[in-house]
């Protein structure tokens, strides 16, 4: 998986790239084999000025086979806003993974759900039936 370290207003040390890269890919490590590349921007939007919330990461991951997703986060100190959008990312690719089981799983054999039964199903089914009669006629009181 490749990362790529982005920063604008904010100055784009080896150093910042690093801590950056491994703050991101420590929270989506799990994710590496699904994941092609990891694009993080990293900007202070209101430049030299200070504020509420003006620091900013955006993280676009691209998964194998499937389109872009993108999260942002803005918080007070850069720490916080990168946590923040990793934590974004890892939830969105949890949810994507998520839908791909789902829809695996849909083709697959579900009889309770869908109503119908598979042969085995209908096997044991009619073998617990059989008990329950047996266990019912030996229960049931002679006149």
């Amino acid at each position: 998986m490749q990362v790529q370290v982005n920063s604008n207003h904010i100055e784009g040390s080896a150093r910042l790239q690093d801590w950056v890269s491994s703050a991101v890919t420590g929270e989506l490590d799990r994710f590496e084999d699904f994941l092609t590349r990891l694009e993080i921007h990293v900007s202070d939007e209101n430049g030299a000025k200070a504020g509420a919330n003006d620091k900013r990461c955006q993280i676009e991951a691209r998964p194998k086979g499937h389109q872009s997703l993108s999260v942002t986060h803005k918080a007070d100190s850069l720490e916080l806003a990168v946590e923040g959008a990793a934590e974004k990312m890892r939830h969105a690719l949890e949810h994507l993974i998520g839908k791909l089981d789902a829809k695996v799983l849909s083709t697959g054999h579900l009889g309770a759900a869908t109503g119908r039964h598979s042969e085995g199903d209908a096997l044991l089914e009619e073998e617990f039936l059989a008990k329950q009669d047996e266990l019912d006629n030996d229960t049931t009181p002679t006149s």
